[in-house]
């Protein structure tokens, strides 16, 4: 038993053991297993089956940093300093750790038991819980110095907070909390710790002044992308990252639990590969309060943990793409945006100067090829405060198609990829033009067309809304090795014909004016076809 801001709570919940984590085994079973099962099963788990993709995204990460302190052949670990300084010899370890086919049991109860200080993988535990830093129940105050929590509502992704939180997934209010599981508890932890807003806060006193503002956390309205295997065990050697040359390799390595609490205000330590890299760049604090029995959570702190500027450091699982200044910012999520329109950002490699592909899936060892998948992991957000929607997608194997592997499939998955995105402008132009032409008494069929932006009309949106799934399926019957000579074009542009007309209607065409709009668009559309591919 222990005392968490004066409540008496019996036991704590020790993620090592306490089955936490929702996965497929290669049966087809579902479970829960503790970080312990989890890594010494990993070769029996075919996915993780988190229902909430931020959190997904950030535990991969944590999981990848702890898979590099335990990931080892020949006695050698994957984060060894000595092995990275050269990557042919770094490469050829983790061949010999995949070799292997799966974690050294000893390792796993090694770095669980004793390489890391006790408590610190208890959620709750009263010096160090995981992830979270206990100074808050007497740094978050108010104005007359009594504690002021953030509320279990601020903890939980899509649950409201104060009096304009938008309702996503159940209805909830400030008033009447209600008490979340710890295991889900734990999840969306990892989702405010990676995907947490910026600006106001929960205040919190270190000096004299309450600073009750932050910063974004570092994967905010990001996409991460990693190579998928059909094993969880070669999942994370392949998510731990290659040497960067970013990092600083000077410093000592550690991660939050492996270390002592950090000082908010003062200068950020080194970021170092690869435990810093993912999971030393979190820009809040957080604190959970359990229930009386230590099975939930019933209150929860949520605040600032630096104002230091953020040390600039490559994600190994996000793409860049070049911003018009010329510098390169991570791609952000869209959730109407489907995966396989990212395929060409993930398999060329130097085609395209205005995108970086992501690090992880650089020097992927060739004989898994053939059964590598990406997964991608999205939450669409601004910058501060709104969250629209998050989403997981997974591809077919499609990185035995990289660039440097098989340079005709990656540059035919790319134009397949252009042919759909051109054909998709284009129907959105027509669409629109075709709204002006029909509603439009002064308009001219004939002459050029100027889109009022501020009257698009509905015929383009749900036109896009058909053709973007009818593109898809296109685009994954001609992404195949027997059509890597054929003209890509026309069946996009046959899509986006169909979509033009669904969108249009049947009745609305009897009309002189809509005929002669959806003819001009029509024509627009048409035009993306070379002269001797009439439709």
């Amino acid at each position: 038993m222990f005392v968490r801001e004066g409540l008496a709570v019996s036991g704590g919940f020790d993620l090592r053991d306490e089955p936490w984590i929702p996965v497929r085994l290669l049966t087809g079973e579902s479970v829960r297993l503790g970080f312990r099962k989890l890594f010494k099963q990993a070769h029996e788990i075919a996915d993780l089956e988190l229902t909430v993709p931020p959190s997904a995204a950030g535990l991969l990460r944590v999981l990848a940093a702890m898979t590099a302190r335990i990931g080892r052949a020949g006695g050698v670990r994957l984060d060894d300093l000595g092995v990275a300084q050269d990557i042919d010899d770094w490469h050829a370890l983790r061949r010999r750790v995949l070799s292997k086919g799966r974690f050294d049991p000893d390792a796993v109860d090694a770095y669980f038991d004793r390489e890391v200080p006790a408590g610190r993988f208890d959620l709750f535990d009263a010096q160090r819980p995981f992830l979270q830093d206990p100074r808050l129940v007497d740094e978050c105050t108010d104005a007359k110095g009594a504690r002021n929590s953030s509320g279990v509502n601020k903890l939980i992704l899509g649950r409201p907070t104060g009096i304009n939180g938008a309702v996503l997934f159940g209805h909830f209010t400030d008033t009447a909390p209600v008490p979340v599981p710890a295991p889900e508890a734990a999840w969306h932890l990892l989702a405010q710790l990676y995907f947490g807003p910026s600006g106001q806060c929960t205040p919190r006193r270190i000096t004299a002044q309450r600073a009750g503002s932050g910063d974004a956390a570092p994967l905010r309205k990001s996409l991460s992308y990693f190579a998928w295997t059909p094993d969880l065990f070669t999942t994370l050697v392949l998510a731990v990252p290659g040497p960067q040359a970013e990092a600083d390799w000077e410093g000592t390595d550690a991660c939050p639990w492996e270390e002592e609490l950090n000082a908010p205000l003062e200068p950020l330590p080194a970021m170092t590969w690869p435990g810093r890299l993912l999971t030393g760049r979190f820009r809040h604090a957080a604190l959970l309060v359990p229930a009386a029995d230590g099975r939930s959570v019933v209150d929860a702190y949520i605040t600032w943990s630096t104002h230091e500027p953020a040390q600039p450091v490559r994600d190994p699982y996000q793409i860049l793409d070049r911003r018009k200044d010329g510098a390169f910012q991570p791609r952000e999520a869209d959730g109407a945006r489907a995966l396989w329109r990212d395929l060409d950002s993930l398999l060329l490699k130097d085609s395209n100067p205005n995108v970086r592909r992501p690090p992880c899936l650089e020097d992927l060892p060739k004989r898994l090829l053939p059964g590598l998948r990406v997964r991608a992991y999205g939450f669409e957000q601004d910058g501060q405060q709104k969250d629209s929607v998050w989403f997981q997608a997974t591809t077919p194997p499609v990185l035995q198609w990289l660039e440097e592997v098989d340079p005709q499939m990656a540059h035919h998955v790319d134009r397949c990829h252009r042919a759909a995105e051109d054909a998709g402008s284009r129907l959105e132009f027509a669409a629109k033009a075709a709204w002006r032409i029909a509603t439009d008494v002064n308009a001219d069929p004939s002459a050029k067309i100027r889109i009022d932006h501020r009257k698009p009309g509905p015929w383009a949106s749900a036109a896009l809304a058909l053709y973007w799934s009818a593109a898809e399926r296109e685009f994954w019957q001609l992404a195949t090795p027997k059509q890597a000579a054929s003209l890509v074009e026309r069946p996009f542009v046959e899509a986006a014909l169909t979509a033009l007309d669904e969108a249009i209607g049947q009745v609305t065409r009897t009309d002189i004016r809509v005929a002669r709009a959806r003819s001009r668009a029509r024509a627009i559309l048409s035009g993306l076809l070379p002269s001797s591919q009439p439709v």
